[in-house]
This record gives structure tokens, C-alpha cells and sequence, in this order.
């Protein structure tokens, strides 16, 4: 009788887990083929398109780590529904926004539900699925983020050209209030941190904040604007001090023996960088297909899908392979087919060039970024304690938006200094420039992430993972499994 209750409860934890972080994931690139119509109906330039997309993003990667501890302590499912009553608030004053301050605030009230809800679909999914099949789970996961990620651009597209911009956030009130309505039958779990560091999340959301602020505004008002320098600088000294703090917090928000592991640290810095060089590159990419190759809003969406699918066919195969072979080879792989792929189109871009020479490149890229996504996932939860499982989704999916929001600000800067808005070749040079730093920022994560050591899916309390086989591992890593 008690299996027959608790089936139910493991079928519904799945729907939840997938379907929210799907929701999530749409949102990540929906308004990216919605950037030219908002520009038009906001007169707006590219500063405020990086406001639209970084509002989101910068609140998605600086309250991750927060979800991920208070779904620890509270309870995973009670956060989950918390953060899918903001999320589905959110995206309903985005839609009805009548200016760009109020879309863009809206946009980070979004991305702090998100926030909540994005490692606590993995750790719930974790929480019910066998240590040995994590990677499967996993590979599915990622192909919802996929899926996500691949109907964006379509998404936003065709909602943009039959109704309106508005609609593309209208159309989350109702997928939210269905997940709210199965809340009840989801399995609840809780992890082993759950502590709270209150001047931690302050430090690095104002020192964040101040570095995207001087990104995005520096080229508008001058780099030596006294503004843009307090941002940069003093943004950069706040990070500084919130990775000082961390080290002496009696609750820090990021556990110091976490990067003990050279496995967690490099998976970490990965997990960063591969974003910084994708999502700049998708970010322009969709404007060039409307602004310089004229199609429409759901053309261009289609158009991407060479790209944005291919995670669909590549993470869950990634994800049944790292069960087999362990993270590291995907990731490598990954990386060096995102590089490849971006610096195809970097060597290749005109305003005359025909679409048929960008599908190439696009599928290359989005397939590594299939391999990519699942087997990052896997590499962090493997080289984590077991019992901060949470944390350790919270930390690589927390530095993954600080590279997208870092990508997209520097993507900006980019394009303003080297090119604009002025004609089609001037809009190519600052492409171009854009996706040359993007391909260099991905060769780098490719060289990082062979160091990384090699990693099996943990076993829970069976010996310690292969890095730390020779010596006693440190209390706050006791526990990582190989």
C-alpha cells in the first residue's frame, strides 16, 4: 500500500521537474526573436535589448544559489510552488509592461522565481531517481532545457508575428497555474545546507549588478564615465569581497570545500565560460536574421533551429553516455563543436551571405551544446558531497547565467564599439566582433576542461571519487563519490 502512494509521487515529481524547467528554459531565448518588434514599439537602442534579456538573467543567476538553500531547508516542493506563484506574477506584468523600466523590472521578478525553480527541478529529479540512472535523468532534464531552449526563438517568433510581443510572457500564466494545481502530489525532499548568508547575496548582487551596468551603459556614456567606473570597479571589489566572505561566513552561500575539488572548480569555471560564448552569439544572431536578412519574426525563429534543436538529439545522448563513460570526454567534445561552430560564422558573416551557409556552423554548435548541457550537470553532482547535492546545482547553474549575463553584456559592448545599427555591413562588423571574442572565450573553456579529472556517477557512501583516492578527502568533501 505504501508503494502504491508513493508511485503517484515519483510521476509527478517528473512532470513537475520537466515541465518547469522547460518553462524556465523557454524563457531564456523567447524574447530574442521579440528583440526587433520591442525595439520598434519601445524605442529602444541596444542598451535597453541588453536590459530586456540581462534583467532576467542577472536575478536568475544571482538568486540561484538562494533557491537552491531554501529548498533545502523548507523543502524542495514548498520553494518549487513559491517560485512558480513569482514566476507566473512575473510574466504576467512583463506582458502588460508599458514601458521599458517596468518590462525590464518585471523581466528580473521573473528571473528570481526562476532562480528558485531551476536547481530544484534537477535536485527533485535527483531525489527520485537511483544514483547509478542520474545521468539518464540528467540527459532527459537536459533535453527539456533543449526543447526549451529550441522553441524559444519559435515561440517567440510566431507569437510575436500573429499576436503580439506581450503574448510571449501571457502564455506562461497558464503552464504555471497548471504546475501549481499538481504541487500537491509532487514528492517533497530536502537536502543536507539549507543555511541562509544574507550579506553574501547582497554582496554579489550589487557587485554583479555594477559590472553589467558598466558593460552594458559603458560605450553610451563613456568609459570614463564617473558612473560606469563606480560600476566596474567597485562591482568587481564587491565580487572580490563576496569570495572573501564566503571563506569566513559561519553560513556561507558557496561551501569553500567545495572547490577542495579540483573536479568542482574546473567544472564550475566551464559551466561559466560555455554561456559567456553561446547565448552572446544567439543573442545577435537572431537580430541578423531579421535586421540584415529581412525574414520575419517566426522565420527567423525557424531559421535557428539548426541550432537550437540539435540539443534535442545530442543531451539525451549525452546523458546516457556519461553513465558510461563519465562527464569530462562530452564536455570537451562540447566545447570544442560550440568553438568550432561559432567561429565558423565569425569567419564567415556578410550582408549578403546566403542562410544555407549558416546552417552548417549552427548545427555544429547546437550539438555541442547538446553534449554539453547534461554532462556539465552530471561533472557537478558527481564531484559534490552527497548531501549538497542542492548546492551543487545551485552553484553551476548560478555561474552558467553569470557567463550568459556576462556574455550578453560583453556581446554589447562589442557590437557598439565595432559596428551598430547605422547599415547591414555595420551591423556584420559588430557581429563579427562579437563572435570572434565568443569563440575565443569557448577555445579557453575547451583547454580548462581537460583538466578536469575523470568522473563516474557517485555511488553514495561507497569510497571516494578517483581525485581523491590517494589522500584523506576534507571534511566538507567527505562523502564525494566517484
Amino acid at each position: 500500500m505504501e508503494t502504491g502512494r508513493r508511485q503517484p509521487s515519483t510521476a509527478w515529481t517528473w512532470v513537475a521537474a520537466l515541465v518547469g524547467v522547460f518553462m524556465v528554459a523557454v524563457d531564456t531565448l523567447v524574447v530574442t526573436t521579440a528583440l526587433p518588434e520591442m525595439q520598434r514599439h519601445l524605442n529602444i537602442g541596444i542598451s535597453g535589448l541588453e536590459w530586456i534579456v540581462n534583467a532576467y538573467t542577472l536575478t536568475f543567476a544571482v538568486f540561484l544559489l538562494v533557491g537552491a538553500a531554501l529548498g533545502d531547508r523548507f523543502g524542495r516542493r514548498l520553494l518549487l510552488g513559491i517560485g512558480l506563484v513569482i514566476f507566473t506574477g512575473a510574466s504576467a506584468a512583463a506582458a502588460a509592461a508599458p514601458n521599458l523600466g517596468t518590462l525590464a523590472g518585471s523581466r528580473a521578478l521573473q528571473g528570481f522565481g526562476a532562480a528558485i525553480i531551476m536547481p530544484l527541478t534537477m535536485t527533485l529529479l535527483a531525489s527520485v531517481v537511483p544514483a547509478e540512472k542520474r545521468g539518464h535523468a540528467f540527459g532527459l532534464w537536459g533535453a527539456m532545457v533543449g526543447l526549451g531552449i529550441a522553441l524559444g526563438p519559435v515561440v517567440g517568433g510566431s507569437i510575436t508575428e500573429a499576436l503580439s510581443w506581450q503574448w510571449i510572457f501571457w502564455i506562461n500564466v497558464p503552464i504555471g497555474a497548471v504546475l501549481l494545481l499538481i504541487m500537491p502530489l509532487v514528492r517533497e525532499s530536502r537536502g543536507g545546507a539549507g543555511k541562509l548568508d544574507p550579506l553574501g547575496t547582497l554582496l554579489i548582487t550589487v557587485g554583479l549588478f555594477g559590472v553589467v551596468y558598466g558593460l552594458i551603459r559603458g560605450h553610451e556614456l563613456g568609459w570614463d564615465d564617473p558612473g560606469i567606473l563606480t560600476g566596474l570597479i567597485g562591482g568587481g571589489l564587491l565580487v572580490l569581497a563576496f569570495a572573501w566572505w564566503e571563506r569566513h561566513a559561519a553560513a556561507p552561500m558557496v561551501l569553500p570545500g567545495l572547490f577542495r575539488s579540483r573536479g568542482f572548480t574546473l567544472t564550475t569555471v566551464i559551466a561559466m565560460i560555455m554561456p559567456f560564448g553561446a547565448f552572446a552569439a544567439v543573442f545577435l544572431g537572431a537580430q541578423f536574421l531579421q535586421t540584415i536578412m529581412g525574414y520575419s519574426p517566426l522565420e527567423a525563429g525557424v531559421r535557428t533551429l539548426p541550432m537550437t534543436a540539435m540539443p534535442l538529439i545530442a543531451a539525451p545522448l549525452s546523458g546516457r553516455l556519461s553513465d558510461k563513460i563519465g562527464g569530462k570526454p562530452l564536455v570537451v567534445l562540447g566545447l570544442a563543436l560550440l568553438a568550432s561552430g561559432i567561429g565558423w560564422i565569425g569567419l564567415i558573416a556578410t550582408p549578403t551571405m546566403p542562410y544555407s551557409d549558416l546552417v552548417p556552423p549552427f548545427i555544429l554548435a547546437g550539438f555541442g551544446l547538446g553534449l554539453f548541457m547534461p554532462a556539465v550537470a552530471a561533472l557537478a553532482i558527481n564531484f559534490a558531497p552527497a548531501n549538497l547535492d542542492g548546492v551543487a546545482s545551485g552553484v553551476t547553474n548560478a555561474v552558467r547565467q553569470v557567463g550568459t549575463v556576462l556574455g550578453v553584456a560583453v556581446a554589447g559592448v562589442m557590437f557598439a564599439e565595432y559596428g551598430g545599427f547605422t547599415s547591414p555591413q555595420s551591423f556584420v562588423d559588430g557581429l563579427v566582433a562579437a563572435h570572434e571574442v565568443a569563440a575565443i572565450a569557448l577555445a579557453v573553456g575547451f583547454l580548462v576542461a581537460l583538466g578536469i579529472p575523470r568522473s563516474r556517477p557517485k555511488a553514495h557512501g561507497h569510497g571516494p571519487a578517483p581525485e581523491q583516492a590517494s589522500a584523506a578527502p576534507a571534511p566538507e568533501l567527505a562523502g564525494v563519490k566517484g
